[in-house]
This record gives C-alpha cells, structure tokens and sequence, in this order.
C-alpha cells in the first residue's frame, strides 16, 4: 500500500485543487495523509468536510516542511505502509499518477522514483530530474521528450521532495528527513543523496505527472521583490532559496573532497549573484 504525506500550512485553494485530483485517481489502491501544522485559513474543517477519506493530522506552527512531512511519514510506517510519497500541496497530480507510479514498481520495486513535472499555468514540462555536476555546481536537466528512455525511467543523481516515491526500507537504512539540519530547503537532496550513497537507486518517471506552480515557493516569491530585506531573507532565512548555512552543511556532507574547493567557490558567488540577475 502506498501512503501519500502532504505537509500543509494555510493556502486552502491549493490543497483543494491537490486533493481534487487525489480522489480522482485512476488506481486507487492508496491512503492520503495531510499534516496540518498551524494552518489559520480552515483547512482541516474543509478537508474533514469534503475529504473525509484523508486522514488528517495535526502538527503544530512550530513545523517547517521537514518536521511536518517527517511527522505524516512515522504516522505511515506505523500503519504498514509499503511505500510513501512526500508530495507538496501546491502540486497537481495526473488522474493516472498512482497508476502510472504502480506499474514502474512492478518492474523496479526497490528504487526511489519522482515525478516529472510541468507548469499548470501552461501545461509545459520544466522537470524530469538532474544529474549533479560537483565540480561545476550545476546538473544536467531531463526535459526533452526526445529523451524518453525505454523503460520510462530516468537515472538521477537526486530528486526533490515534490513527489517523490520512497520504499519503506529506506527509512530502516537512512533514517527519517534531517529536519535539525535542514529544517524547510535542502532536506530532500540530502535525504536521496544518502539514499544513494547506501546502495538504492534513485529514478525520475517520464510519464507519472503532476503540475506545480512554480511562482508559489516561498523562495520564488523572495526573489521577486528586490530589496534588501529580500536578499537578506534569500540568504539566510528559512525560506530563502539561496541560504548559505544550509549550502555549506549539504556541500560538507556530500560533496566529495576533490571537488570542494569548485563547488563551494560557484555555489556561493550563484548565491550572491543569483537574487539580482
């Protein structure tokens, strides 16, 4: 059985539209389990509401993403799950991603396996994983459809947390997300690069879909308002998609030795750069 986590703080209307689609899926096979931690705008009275088949718990404003996922997956693994999905509640999955995520784990049933992604505003794909280049502090992106691989998978380095498949046994090997490190940003490549280096290989589906919102991170709404306040928050607050003290943690835990002197030296002038350009 698959349980789906979704961490959620306020913004009803995409938790709806997420859940929407949910209920809709063409396997149903799959249990939903949203962490509500301090959420002010009803959520829970309208997912009990209309939802009442999610199992709903209920965290505590305290949370950031890392906790609060970190919450609904004990919750999970307590009931027996086979498989867990961490997916955000600004997504909006394909009616056939459950089914489409069933028949790779058929064939591959011990790998992590995220989900390609495409803009809901246009429909166009922005996402099918990235394979990291150390020494450059870049990756190589999948986009192209041209790159459809037999199998319907592609080998990555890593994947976000944003609808990503996770076999219970990982957790027995790596342990939960690192939410003292990497309490919000970051803790889901940390969590699959460990993955990775414990000997479990890590997927992205070309055809098991959901649509995010890419102007509604926290980090990309930083961005967009250029003063100094802003830059201050994009590179050190919890929510600033450049923070330094959070790069440096997870560049010394995973990058190897021999490309430290590169990767550090790109990564933090992108950082620094990056907000202005």
């Amino acid at each position: 059985m698959i349980y789906l986590v979704i961490p959620v703080f306020n913004r009803w209307n995409f938790t709806d539209q997420c859940l929407e689609k949910l209920s809709n899926q063409t396997n149903k096979n799959f249990r939903t389990v949203v962490v509500d931690h301090g959420s002010t705008d009803n959520t829970a009275l309208h997912i009990a509401n209309k939802y009442s088949d999610v199992i709903l718990l209920s965290g505590d404003s305290s949370m950031w993403w890392t906790a609060a996922t970190n919450f609904g997956i004990k919750y999970a693994l307590n009931e027996g799950a086979d498989y867990i999905i961490t997916i955000n509640n600004d997504t909006v999955p394909n009616l056939d991603y459950i089914e489409k995520l069933y028949n790779h784990i058929e064939q591959y049933p011990d790998v992590l396996i995220g989900a390609s992604a495409f803009d809901a505003s246009n429909g166009k794909v922005i996402y099918r994983g990235e394979t990291l280049n150390w020494f450059v502090e870049s990756s190589r992106k999948n986009v192209c459809d041209a790159q459809r691989p037999d199998n319907g998978l592609f080998r990555v380095s890593h994947f976000p947390g944003r609808g990503l498949l996770i076999p219970s046994k990982v957790f027995s090997a790596v342990g939960l997300f690192d939410e003292v490190k990497f309490p919000h940003y970051m803790a889901d490549y940390d969590f699959t690069l460990t993955a990775a280096r414990k000997g479990f290989d890590i997927y992205c589906s070309y055809d098991a879909m959901i649509g995010i919102w890419p102007e509604a991170s926290g980090a990309n709404q930083l961005k967009g308002k250029k003063s100094l306040q802003s830059y201050k928050n994009h590179l050190f607050g919890i929510k600033g998609g450049a923070n330094l003290p959070l790069f440096y943690k997870y560049v010394f835990r995973h990058c190897p030795y021999y490309a430290l002197p590169s990767h550090l030296t790109l990564g933090t002038l992108r950082r620094l750069i990056g907000f202005w350009v």
